[in-house]
């Protein structure tokens, strides 16, 4: 569009971008620090905790620090974890973990099984209670810079372009958001935040960055399958000793169970699915048996951001800050980011009055930061992750002897070797994947999941799902890879469609499906997929996720 446009301004004194448990606690913190201080919220969802997926066993720690009384609300915290079971899964067997040996991190009393979407509508309550104005439907879709090259505050999308980027009749140009200081929290892989960080240079002597993706479903389950307060983690089959990942099963109320999958991205076969195994894991005798005449009522699925201690950005810059999951605040063998993510958004909060109010200088969140439980916890997970390069139970080995026996003080820091688009190795040096017809019973396709999701965009507008070369994809990524994002995509995004003759491939994107996983920028091997914000409230429709 024309840089010319022009566009209405409205000035706060903090611009936050993303109403998730970091961007909402920092808003929450600050009006209960300084009431006077305006804040506003942008949130690209349709309404608060439309985006929001998660497993999730949720530790109260960072919200009895922000809401000391929350229990005495009516806040979505009910079902407190009663037991736990990890287990090793072969293909048609289960071998059970005593918990008594799981290393602490790893243990889940006290806490609840929840959904962070409800929490974070909760949340959202609070926080206009307080005096925040949130703008739920707006995506921040730019970052705008002072003359000295700080952060000046966001630019919202503009509404109403068509595909081929002109102006409908409904056209409404964005907004410019000015912000004294300007913090995001966009989630995982935030599109804004990436930019950041490559322009301020935050990752500067970082391990690269690594992410995995998670399934998750919610299944309304036969009574006698369902035992409310249970906690169940597994590794092993589907996936070969290679390949990191594992699931969950937790049984919340009236019924229902949320179940689910993490695949690190970092895998190598371009012909690996991860939706396909996710599928695959429920067809074990020991899941199905949990599942059968149950139903599935919802589907989701979304990118993690696993690097920790090692791969953590400098998070802040001048007039910004970077903080939850869009910096990788994440506690990776506590399979946890929530409370962390607000633990950093609490921290933000604070050092934003000073900034205000003392002019202390906004470095000094670093020092904040490192100072805090939430830090502490990364660094005494940080050699976890690295450990899986060995294989699944080497890793569980060593993970027991740092967790356990060192409580995460060994005297080293394994770092990450790869990026994630790093890792595939080309089609002709791996064995084709196989997966089993789904049954519409316990295993689905692709479309029938997405439907769950609610996703919307309208069709006419741009895609946001951009190739920086748009030959790319036929002319290397599908002869050297078997073009991966057929499969990498949870929501069938992405195709290769040939004619009747199976020549003249054509690579065809379904933006309108997208959910916002954020996945195909993470793993696209030559790094040619650009994910930026659609039109505000595109997207999934998550409800209790």
């Amino acid at each position: 569009m024309n840089n010319d446009t022009q566009r209405e301004s409205m000035e706060y004194d903090v611009v936050i971008v993303g109403a998730g448990p970091a961007g909402l606690s920092t808003a929450i913190k600050i009006k209960k620090i300084n009431p006077d201080i305006s804040v506003c919220i942008l949130e690209k969802s349709a309404e608060i905790g439309a985006h929001i997926l998660s497993g999730n066993v949720f530790e109260t720690r960072a919200l009895d620090e922000l809401i000391p009384n929350w229990q005495e609300t009516n806040a979505p915290i009910k079902t407190k974890v009663s037991k736990e079971k990890f287990l090793f899964l072969s293909k048609n067997s289960s071998l059970s973990w005593p918990t008594w040996l799981l290393p602490s991190v790893q243990k889940n009393h006290n806490n609840y099984i929840i959904s962070l979407a409800n929490l974070c509508r909760w949340l959202g309550e609070q926080a206009e209670n307080l005096g925040v104005e949130i703008f739920p439907g707006f995506a921040a879709s730019k970052v705008l810079y002072n003359d000295d090259g700080s952060v000046q505050g966001v630019q919202t999308g503009d509404m109403g372009i068509d595909k081929d980027g002109n102006k409908k009749d409904n056209y409404e140009p964005g907004i410019n958001l000015i912000g004294k200081v300007t913090v995001f929290a966009e989630g995982c892989r935030g599109h804004l935040g990436k930019e950041l960080i490559r322009k301020f240079n935050l990752n500067k002597g970082k391990s690269p960055q690594q992410y995995g993706i998670g399934f998750k479903e919610i299944w309304e389950v036969n009574p006698k399958n369902h035992d409310e307060g249970l906690v169940m983690h597994t590794v092993g089959w589907p996936l070969d000793n290679n390949t990191y990942g594992g699931s969950f099963c937790y049984h919340a109320e009236n019924n229902q169970i949320f179940i689910g999958y993490v695949i690190g991205l970092d895998y190598s076969n371009p012909f690996l699915s991860p939706y396909d195994e996710f599928q695959k894991f429920k067809t074990h005798p020991k899941i199905k048996a949990i599942l059968a005449k149950g139903k599935r009522i919802s589907y989701g699925a979304r990118a993690l951001i696993e690097g920790g201690y090692q791969s953590l950005p400098k998070m802040y810059m001048p007039g910004a800050l970077l903080i939850g999951c869009d910096a990788g605040t994440l506690n990776m063998p506590k399979i946890k980011g929530s409370h962390t993510a607000m633990k950093s958004g609490i921290i933000a909060a604070e050092t934003i009055n000073d900034f205000l109010i003392e002019k202390i200088e906004l470095s000094s969140y670093e020092k904040r930061f490192t100072k805090s439980w939430a830090y502490k916890e990364l660094f005494e997970a940080r050699n976890v992750k690295p450990s899986f390069r060995w294989g699944l139970i080497p890793a569980i080995i060593f993970s027991g002897i740092d967790q356990i026996l060192f409580r995460g003080k060994l005297p080293f820091t394994l770092k990450h070797k790869h990026a994630d688009h790093e890792t595939l190795l080309p089609k002709s040096k791996v064995k084709k994947i196989e997966y089993p017809k789904y049954d519409n019973i316990i295993t689905f396709d692709k479309t029938s999941s997405v439907y769950l999701t609610g996703t919307n965009h309208d069709d006419n507008q741009p895609v946001h799902l951009v190739l920086k070369d748009p030959d790319l994809p036929i002319k290397h990524t599908l002869e050297k890879f078997d073009e991966p994002a057929q499969r990498y995509c949870p929501a069938g995004v992405y195709e290769v469609q040939k004619d009747q003759n199976g020549s003249n491939p054509k690579f065809v994107i379904n933006a309108q499906n997208c959910i916002h996983c954020k996945t195909c920028d993470i793993k696209e091997p030559s790094q040619n997929i650009n994910w930026v914000t659609p039109e505000g409230s595109g997207g999934p429709n998550y409800a209790n996720m």
